[in-house]
């Protein structure tokens, strides 16, 4: 079989101890980190020269250029009318929840009054109730003592004779009336 490592590279002992830095570092070998430069330089066609790259920024400058139109088209078409949309319903909203508000706040202020009035209301109507009920039984008390005094004049009235004195009678209306007035 054919040895494929037939070339080999001199280079000063300051890039080796470089070089031996990168390999520990990357954790493969010099032998692996020098085919992956060669490729990598063979396919990006970058000039190693070159340290500042200007390949690189310019297409890093380039993708940034687009990037940032993207971004600035997509805040144009998007974010400022999405924006300004979402200001006027924070306001719309702004201005129903103080409609809102100082509408409940009125209408708990009436019903608080309303409720307030009703049971003022109530209260004189229980009282005017309680004063219906007083009166009522007074006067089933004033019927029966009423009753009582009649019933006593028409016992007393019966109990006259035909030889009753026209006095005693008078007596008798007199007393009755009497009692009714103390009624």
């Amino acid at each position: 079989m054919e040895d494929i490592n037939v070339k080999s590279v001199r280079y000063p002992a300051t890039v080796d101890e470089k070089f031996e830095k990168i390999a520990l570092k990357l954790g493969r070998t010099k032998r692996q980190v020098f085919i992956q430069m060669v490729d990598y330089f063979y396919k990006s066609k970058k000039d190693p020269s070159d340290l500042n790259d200007e390949l690189l920024k310019n297409a890093l400058m380039k993708s940034h250029k687009d990037y940032i139109g993207f971004i600035r088209k997509q805040e144009e078409i998007l974010l400022i009318p999405i924006k300004t949309e979402m200001e006027r319903v924070a306001e719309s909203q702004d201005e129903i929840v103080q409609r809102f508000n100082s509408q409940i706040a009125k209408a708990n202020s009436d019903l608080l009054n309303n409720q307030n009035e009703l049971a003022r209301r109530f209260r004189e109507t229980d009282a005017l109730m309680e004063t219906i009920r007083k009166t009522q039984r007074s006067k089933e008390l004033l019927k029966a003592q009423f009753l009582y005094i009649l019933d006593s004049y028409i016992k007393s009235r019966d109990s006259f004779g035909m030889m009753t004195l026209a006095r005693e009678k008078e007596e008798l209306i007199a007393a009755t009336k009497m009692q009714v007035n103390l009624l």
